[in-house]
């Protein structure tokens, strides 16, 4: 459309424009262990809001952890990056304290609806589930969450957090790095799932998971 003048309309969108919302309740099954959640089940415009949807990563994770249940009862864990919460939501039903931290407003809104439904009248078989805000690199954020939990944790999560270039070389962003030096301090052992290349040339990626063990308590 053009003015009288010649100039082109100029169109305003307000932000939310961007935002898909329109979320399903979705059944996943790892195991004997059946979950259902909100989630997109396609990707949203802002590409910022990847944690509306559940990535492989976190199906790999938690067929992993559906496995070796064993690693999570009674322990305390947090989660980085966890979007709608399909990890932690899993690992409450072993955990005694499960911790989900993202840092999008939005996500965190359906996180949080997320947890409200396993944390219902209606279906209480997960207990101590919280969600928290968490920018990485944000000593203040990270700082207020070892503050409420002092006692630390057993466990940190992630799912499709970093990549690994090769056998020797992990991409970490130094945020990610510096909250990971910074919890590890707490920490009995970490579990993380990363994206592996099968060569530079090539497109497609496999999914690999990493069980490190740090020192005992």
């Amino acid at each position: 459309m053009e003015r009288d003048g010649g100039e082109d309309d100029i169109v305003c969108l307000d932000g939310s424009f961007f935002i898909n919302d329109d979320y399903q309740l979705t059944k996943f099954t790892f195991g004997s262990q059946v979950l259902e959640l909100f989630c997109l089940h396609s990707a949203s415009t802002d590409f910022d809001l990847t944690g509306q949807l559940v990535w492989p990563g976190a199906m790999l994770l938690n067929d992993y952890l559906s496995k070796n249940a064993e690693i999570l009862r009674g322990c305390s864990v947090i989660e980085l990056g966890s979007g709608v919460g399909v990890t932690g939501i899993l690992c409450s039903r072993f955990c005694c304290e499960v911790v989900l931290t993202d840092h999008n407003e939005e996500v965190l809104k359906i996180l949080n609806k997320n947890i409200e439904l396993h944390t219902s009248s209606e279906n209480r078989n997960c207990t101590g589930l919280v969600a928290k805000k968490l920018e990485w690199g944000s000593s203040a954020q990270i700082k207020q969450i070892l503050d409420e939990h002092s006692g630390g944790f057993d466990l940190i999560l992630g799912a499709d957090i970093y990549i690994l270039i090769n056998t020797s070389i992990l991409k970490f962003s130094t945020e990610l790095f510096y909250i990971y030096i910074y919890i590890c301090t707490l920490c009995v052992c970490v579990l993380l799932l990363c994206y592996m290349p099968f060569s530079s040339k090539k497109v497609h990626t496999s999914l690999e998971l990493y069980y490190v063990k740090m020192h005992e308590k």
